[in-house]
């Protein structure tokens, strides 16, 4: 068991300073639509964007692993919240764009398969939570 100890310290109206327990800091903003533009990501964002560089870490070391040459991975992740409180995520969908020189389809479905189902903790979090998480991805030559 791994234990780590994160903080979050009120800044100012609804910010707030989420430290690490690597030492590493960011800035969370949970003002509403109607309190005006948010000053940086809101904590729902966080967990999506955790989401995305967990899957993405994943794919990346799994295709170089494999050693591909990948040039580039960006996953586009979209998100579907419930209507009422609390607002949880109901469904994310992960687009993957893969881009290298001769990568194999079957390669980055493997990799994006093998994040989903056995590597990504917080994918497996969310699902646990009975967030519906679905992936699909497309390979770019260069």
């Amino acid at each position: 068991m791994s234990i780590q100890n994160h903080k979050v310290t009120w800044q100012k109206e609804r910010q707030f300073l989420a430290t690490s327990d690597s030492g590493h800091e960011v800035l969370l903003d949970g003002r509403g639509a109607a309190d005006g533009p948010r000053q940086a990501a809101s904590p729902m964002e966080v967990v999506a964007l955790g989401l995305g560089g967990c899957s993405s870490v994943d794919v990346v070391s799994i295709l170089e692993k494999k050693k591909l040459a990948v040039s580039g991975c960006e996953v586009l992740v979209k998100t579907v919240r419930a209507e009422s409180v609390p607002a949880v995520f109901t469904h994310i969908h992960l687009h993957f764009v893969i881009t290298g020189k001769d990568i194999p389809e079957k390669a980055v479905e493997r990799a994006v398969s093998l994040s989903a189902d056995k590597y990504c903790s917080v994918s497996k979090m969310l699902e646990a939570g009975k967030v519906e998480i679905t992936h699909d991805f497309e390979i770019v030559e260069g």
